[in-house]
């Protein structure tokens, strides 16, 4: 039986960037796409011998902006995955795409290449938040690239949300939710997350006036609450899904599986050994950094990965994994957590299993949960 492995393959060009991203991408000329797919091919065939072992159980295309690439250069670079690596036939198969660079042509390509589930970078409904924030599109784009998307067959949805942006509100974030999920077809999955601002980026350099911390912590109970209301799951954190619709690819990195990146900057997990692809485009195929993961830091990153999910971890599995259980790797922490009314403790009558999770006041400073999971011997 073959072990199982997810790709990411990394896309890092974009029509412009946008005010508050950090991701390695960067507008591009039709040559240097074309030059970067070729170089892109040519690693899928060089990993592939590498990790024949191993089967392929999710892809995702991210970046940067996928969907700025010809539908033509999806394609290309999928059939050289299902001809280089053994792919699942019910392989989940996500590409990141923008407003304003999708066309029918694109998404007839896609689904030649099989994708099955396509990410929206939405963000907000409101025009001033974009253009805030420094997206290409306005909300009228994003409505007409939702139906070109539905049109074309596409059933596996997610949209981006935002919350924390310059100018907004907590009236006009319900009022982006609300026009979300009255999308008809509705997405099958929404992600939200609060905007950060990162080193490096114009947002860093000349911050704008952001919603207060009140109004921000007020988006975020808002989004679970609102959310559930029409069926949406929280799973983790920042992710809700309707049932069966959460995203595999991303539980593989919550629940440290093997991933295999592919392309600039792509991060890679296989066997506890992390490694990173080369940044430039000079250096491509280099590896830049590899690192042999320590039971220590296997045990960190159990415990404060799969803590972001709803569900928790698992005694059983943390036993599995390290030879110990949990209460005496991390003595006394569980307990506290449970008393100051951060952590849930469960046992199932059926089959015994013991498991930990947040609740909903741990997620809310989740930050602080997690850093109490880092060993310091």
């Amino acid at each position: 039986m073959k072990k199982e492995i997810s790709l990411y393959i990394h896309i890092p060009f974009c029509v412009r960037k946008c005010l508050y991203c950090d991701f390695l991408s960067a507008p591009a000329k039709e040559a240097q796409i074309s030059r970067y797919v070729e170089l892109l091919v040519k690693e899928i065939a060089v990993r592939g011998r590498e990790y024949g072992d191993y089967r392929v159980k999710t892809v995702y295309i991210g970046g940067g902006t996928p969907s700025l690439l010809s539908g033509g250069c999806i394609l290309q670079i999928m059939t050289q995955v299902y001809r280089c690596f053994w792919v699942e036939k019910n392989c989940e198969v996500s590409l990141e795409a923008n407003p304003g660079t999708v066309t029918y042509e694109k998404l007839t390509a896609w689904r030649e290449a099989g994708v099955n589930r396509i990410s929206l970078g939405l963000q907000s409904l409101q025009d001033g938040e974009l253009k805030a924030l420094g997206r290409i599109h306005d909300s009228s784009t994003f409505f007409a690239t939702y139906r070109m998307v539905v049109e074309s067959g596409f059933n596996n949805i997610n949209i981006d949300l935002m919350s924390g942006i310059p100018g907004q509100s907590l009236e006009s974030y319900k009022d982006t939710l609300k026009k979300v999920v009255k999308l008809a077809p509705g997405p099958k999955h929404i992600s939200a997350y609060s905007l950060i601002v990162e080193e490096g980026t114009p947002f860093y350099e000349n911050t704008p006036q952001l919603p207060d911390e009140e109004c921000d912590r007020e988006m975020y109970a808002l989004t679970d609450e609102f959310l559930s209301q029409y069926g949406y799951r929280r799973y983790e954190i920042s992710n809700y899904a309707l049932p069966g619709y959460e995203c595999r690819h991303n539980i593989v990195y919550w629940r440290r599986g093997n991933y295999l990146g592919l392309g600039l900057g792509a991060a890679s997990l296989v066997e506890n050994v992390r490694f990173c692809n080369a940044r430039k485009i000079e250096d491509y195929g280099k590896i830049e950094e590899r690192q042999i993961l320590s039971q220590k830091e296997q045990m960190e990153e159990f415990m404060f990965l799969g803590l972001r999910m709803t569900e928790g971890v698992s005694y059983g599995e943390f036993s599995a994994c390290f030879g110990a259980d949990i209460d005496l790797i991390y003595p006394g922490t569980v307990e506290l957590f449970r008393q100051k009314g951060l952590l849930w403790q469960r046992i199932n009558e059926e089959t015994g299993e013991k498991r930990i999770g947040l609740t909903a006041y741990g997620m809310d400073v989740s930050n602080y949960v997690m850093a109490e999971f880092l060993l310091t011997v």
